[in-house]
């Protein structure tokens, strides 16, 4: 892996597990669970330079990841209630690129993130704790993927929030912060 890969992929690329089981959605519900903190823990005492530093060359500023998460997990939330109710509903994607160029995400207060996470994640959790083992295996249609299960994409969003952390850390590490 190349430097800029490793500065863009800190923990690997996401990989499915082979099979999943009530134990390893355990184990991804407590990463959901935690991404919240390891968020506020990784950002605390960051001062507005730092927030507009981005993480690698090219990539984008710490402040337009952290607004990047809730953004993105709150679109999984929404296709795991989608999938829990319909059947194999078609989802449509989101501009994430462009969203994270949009003026409050590059220049809103974390806080408002920080705090809508941290929301977004219990109320996921609610939901996913709540819903029979059988439905995990239920399904929405994604453009370029197919059929992803709410299995597999709660292990990709349990990856997902540990990979943005981690592009912090890496840079607060780097920088000397």
């Amino acid at each position: 892996m190349t430097e800029m890969q490793e500065q863009r992929y800190p923990i690997g690329r996401f990989a499915a597990p082979p099979a999943f089981s009530a134990e390893t959605r355990r184990q991804f519900f407590a990463e959901l669970a935690a991404c919240p903190g390891e968020l506020r823990r990784a950002t605390a005492g960051l001062s507005a330079a730092q927030l507009d530093t981005p993480y690698r060359e090219h990539g984008w500023t710490v402040r337009q990841v952290v607004h990047h998460v809730p953004d993105s997990h709150m679109n999984a939330y929404l296709r795991h209630k989608l999938a829990a109710t319909e059947e194999q509903p078609a989802i449509k994607l989101y501009k994430e690129a462009i969203w994270a160029e949009l003026p409050e995400a590059k220049s809103a207060d974390i806080e408002l993130s920080l705090v809508l996470v941290a929301a977004l994640h219990a109320r996921w959790l609610a939901f996913l704790e709540a819903l029979p083992e059988e439905m995990f295996s239920r399904a929405f249609l994604h453009p370029d993927l197919g059929p992803v299960t709410i299995e597999k994409s709660v292990a990709m969003y349990a990856w997902h929030g540990r990979h943005h952390v981690a592009q912090i850390d890496a840079l607060r590490r780097r920088s000397g912060w």
